[in-house]
């Protein structure tokens, strides 16, 4: 007889334990089905080098912490010890020339960086962080984890105030009109440019840049998690536990079980049946949950469609973990030894030319293993992460899925993979010489490919789950669905 649970969950990643951890917290009796060996999805934190170095594989820069409800509503700190640790310079970009463009939590400090390249780029930065941050506390912030209205009613609802009629007008707007209607210098423009699109809006794309303020708030707010991304998922997993949910890992459904119009459970490959009473949540990508598992015949036609038509991110990242035998020394830390403290990296963008030629040679399928990128050192700030005198380090670019020549099998390939270690090694020795290749003790690349290989959800190696695009976005989404499925 099939096992019955008042909700069943399709997916433990970050998304479906957060659910999950919530639904048993209220008494309802939980299930949570999970592809992979472990739960967590993008949460991961994993020995891919040598012994001892700690590596977040996936998800690193943790840019909600202070907003999302999780953490005070499941006390991850007081109870779970998950502690975050959120360093004074936030972001630093060296030059070639040995300068450097500093954000700071501190404004200040960064006014003051950025006064080297532009006085009147540090008094808009002023304006623009305590405008963005009166946005981000208003309306972003507590959006983010609202129930979305309609089009038409979250229009009416921001007309009703002049903070949320300017955040509207954004929309009209690309994110380089926003970035270079605010700052004149060409390396302060590229720094900005580069936080406000690098995780999936189009610099010269309109109609969703009421993200542009969320981004460039957020980037002086990223915490690291204290031993590793994963202490917020177990810390998730523990509480399902307390409360009597249960999870199933290494279980590979075959289909969501529809009656009637209805979605009342799931079926895996080996044919065990677990029956839902109150509903079936989705918390993987749009094809799997309707074209897989649900069937076009249990879906209207034109519903179909739509999810046959839904738009992936336009790029990946390219990311290489890295075991080395001492942190880096940045040329830039000479005059200022800041630098060798910051947690994120932007460099070899010596212009906005160079960042905008990056994104326009992806959207031609080119390979940009030379471009810029961004990295970080996260031991220099949790020694845990590495062994004592040592550091751990990952490289993050972005990078497009199907490569012009090859397509995204060329991602696989052995003496491909090696180049591109090579490369994204040799962009790191420019801008901190001591990272010559005999302090790489060892590296572990994880490709576009790869992504999606390992975390199956993520198609086309998408670390969101779909494009940036207004018919895609808040209302309109389907990145999480609960259903008892209607035809």
């Amino acid at each position: 007889m099939a096992e019955r649970f008042d909700v069943i969950i399709i997916g433990a990643g970050p998304n479906g334990l957060a659910i999950g951890a919530y639904l048993s917290k209220a008494g309802q009796k939980v299930l949570l089905v999970e592809k992979r060996l472990e739960e967590g999805g993008g949460l991961m934190t994993e020995q891919v080098t040598l012994p001892d170095y700690y590596h977040n594989t996936h998800a690193i820069y943790m840019m909600m912490v202070d907003y999302a409800p999780v953490y005070p509503d499941f006390k991850l700190e007081e109870k779970y010890d998950v502690r975050h640790i959120f360093p004074e310079l936030q972001c630093a970009m060296p030059l070639a020339d040995g300068r450097c463009l500093c954000l700071y939590q501190d404004i200040e400090k960064t006014c003051a960086s950025i006064a080297q390249f532009s006085q009147k780029d540090a008094d808009s930065y002023r304006g623009m962080v305590r405008k963005y941050e009166e946005m981000m506390k208003e309306i972003l912030g507590p959006q983010t984890y609202s129930p979305m209205e309609a089009a038409p009613i979250m229009a009416a609802m921001m007309d009703r105030t002049e903070l949320g009629r300017e955040l509207s007008e954004y929309a009209e707007k690309t994110p380089e009109e926003i970035v270079c209607g605010m700052y004149e210098n060409d390396h302060v423009r590229t720094l900005m440019l580069y936080q406000a699109c690098h995780w999936g809006l189009d610099y010269d794309q309109s109609g969703v840049s009421y993200m542009v303020p969320l981004y460039l708030n957020r980037m002086v707010n990223y915490r690291l998690t204290a031993g590793g991304s994963h202490r917020v998922s177990n810390a998730l997993y523990k509480s399902i536990f307390e409360h009597q949910g249960q999870i199933r890992q290494s279980a590979r459904i075959k289909r969501i079980i529809v009656e009637g119009g209805e979605a009342r459970g799931v079926e895996l490959e080996d044919g065990t049946q677990y029956l839902a009473d109150k509903a079936v949540v989705s918390t993987i990508d749009p094809h799997q949950t309707f074209l897989d598992y649900v069937g076009e015949k249990n879906l209207d036609p034109d519903f179909t469609d739509m999810i046959k038509i839904y738009q992936w991110e336009k790029w990946s990242l390219c990311n290489l973990n890295l075991a080395l035998a001492e942190p880096p020394n940045f040329t830039a830390a000479a005059s200022n030894p800041d630098v060798n403290k910051a947690f994120i990296y932007v460099f070899g963008y010596e212009s906005l030319a160079d960042l905008k030629n990056h994104w326009d040679a992806m959207s031609q399928g080119d390979v940009t293993l030379d471009a810029g990128y961004n990295c970080s050192f996260p031991s220099i700030h949790d020694p845990y992460q590495a062994p004592p005198g040592r550091a751990s380090g990952v490289i993050s670019q972005m990078g497009v899925f199907d490569l012009k020549e090859g397509g995204s099998e060329k991602w696989l390939n052995f003496r491909f993979r090696e180049e591109a270690t090579e490369r994204l090694l040799k962009t790191l020795e420019k801008y901190a010489p001591n990272m010559s290749r005999d302090k790489v003790l060892e590296t572990y690349i994880t490709t576009p490919r790869d992504i999606e290989n390992k975390y199956v959800n993520m198609v086309r190696g998408g670390y969101k789950q779909g494009a940036y695009h207004p018919l895609q976005m808040g209302y309109l989404g389907v990145r999480t669905i609960v259903a008892h499925l209607r035809g």
